[in-house]
């Protein structure tokens, strides 16, 4: 009797010290739920445009953000993801220009007060990404068709800007 209650004892430890198996996720899987934490992070605006490569469990972060505050936190929080094995973080920081600043409202405020772009404008996390780098445009992000893209660019052709750049997807 001794035995068998030691035997069980052992059998139960063993159990609990063994774990279940951990279902291994996709890389796209993996890229998507990084992507969502960067979607909802509070600070992440039209003015930041972040990206996410997933390789191998090995996620590389690319893009623009407009502090370094922002850099770090999305690294935080991308890397608090289970299933991350290696974190990279390729994120680039805007520098810090009044003239850059006047500018991204500017563009933003004729892009988003276009009665093409109310619907844009009521989501939670507005599709049309502004990035302003040293007076340059680049728009980034996703509209549903090929004429929200060109009224987009036309409506971000305002004074100040040297050159502007059009990086939307369409998406249907």
């Amino acid at each position: 009797m001794n035995s068998l209650l030691s035997g069980l004892v052992l059998l139960s430890v063993g159990l609990t010290a063994v774990g279940p198996a951990e279902a291994q996720i996709s890389d796209e899987e993996l890229a998507e739920q990084i992507a969502e934490t960067v979607r909802t992070y509070a600070n992440f605006s039209i003015f930041d445009d972040i990206s996410v490569g997933v390789e191998n469990r090995v996620v590389t972060l690319f893009g623009r953000v407009t502090t370094p505050q922002k850099k770090k936190a999305i690294e935080e929080r991308a890397a608090r993801i289970d299933g991350v094995g290696e974190l990279r973080n390729e994120i680039g920081v805007l520098p810090f220009s009044q003239a850059d600043a006047q500018l991204r409202t500017r563009v933003a405020s004729a892009i988003y007060n276009h009665p093409a772009f109310w619907r844009y404008a009521q989501l939670a996390n507005p599709p049309i990404h502004i990035i302003i780098e040293n007076l340059h445009i680049t728009l980034t992000g996703e509209v549903s068709s090929q004429v929200d893209s060109m009224l987009a660019y036309s409506l971000a052709q305002v004074g100040g800007a040297l050159s502007i750049t059009n990086r939307l997807r369409v998406v249907r």
